[in-house]
């Protein structure tokens, strides 16, 4: 498989296998209140590995009351999952204060097991093909330039390479790219109306992804974008306009890199877009 199928894998498959994940948790959540809502709420599933196995083998009330904490932690443990004992604990102390066998909880049990079994094996799926696209994405051109900038990882690069080719001269100008990635506000004025701006209507969903959640990451790695985003929010701006805003002004970056063929280097330059 060479660099290109790798990069198509994920918006095709991947994007259908976190969704199938999304509805499977949903659906997990719905069973336990149905019959154990104590550790519905003991848990979130959707992080924690160590949760999902324990209901594989250990999801009603007096089933894990007869266990026991300390036969609890071993069997985690054993199974190689993070915080078993504090997962151990919180499964007991939800167990304790349920005592009532509800009519749901027979089928409902089944129902969580092989969902939560569907959930890890969709993880171990996800996994895989991350590591897959992680692999073949650096045989593209431009991956280095990419992965020089913060918030980018492999998979938002594979991502921006699958969704660009890493081409970004069919665009000619940054803004223009920006009215394609949804980041560039269009005119919708009328009469004498003006100045009345919204995101465009068709713009790529998968580009717009990528410079949000690269924008978020950056947040935790890149003091520039923090400081532009803490700026927009003392300026009155929510979280998602100040992220979208944060966006916006990365996005020049990575289009002059590639023009350019320039990594990034932390600036304390003035024509550094972040630093401003």
């Amino acid at each position: 498989m060479g660099w290109s199928e790798a990069l198509l894998v994920r918006p095709v498959s991947l994007g259908p296998k976190s969704a199938d994940r999304v509805r499977a948790i949903n659906r997990l959540q719905a069973q336990l209140l149905e019959y154990f809502p104590a550790l519905e709420r003991a848990f979130d599933y959707s992080r924690s590995k160590a949760a999902l196995l324990l209901l594989t083998k250990h999801r009603t009330p007096d089933g894990i009351r007869r266990t026991g904490q300390a036969r609890l932690h071993a069997w985690l443990k054993k199974h190689g999952t993070r915080s078993s004992a504090a997962v151990a604990q919180a499964a007991v102390d939800a167990a304790k204060s349920q005592h009532t066998t509800v009519p749901a909880q027979h089928l409902g049990e089944l129902i969580v097991a092989a969902l939560a079994q569907e959930i890890i094996t969709l993880d171990q799926e996800l996994a895989e093909l991350d590591a897959l696209i992680s692999e073949k994405v650096t045989e593209h051109r431009h991956t280095r330039v990419l992965l020089s900038m913060p918030g980018f990882g492999p998979v938002l690069a594979a991502e921006f390479l699958g969704a660009t080719g890493g081409d970004l001269t069919v665009f000619q100008t940054a803004d223009r790219f920006a009215g394609v990635v949804g980041l560039a506000p269009a005119p919708r004025d009328s009469g004498r109306i003006s100045g009345n701006h919204h995101r465009p209507r068709r713009y790529d969903r998968r580009l717009l992804r990528v410079f949000y959640l690269s924008g978020l990451s950056a947040l935790k790695s890149c003091p520039a974008s923090r400081r532009y985003y803490d700026r927009k929010r003392t300026e009155g701006k929510t979280h998602i306009q100040a992220m979208l805003s944060l966006a916006r002004r990365r996005l020049n970056v990575p289009w002059a890199m590639l023009r350019d063929g320039t990594t990034y280097t932390p600036a304390a330059c003035r024509s550094d877009p972040l630093a401003a």
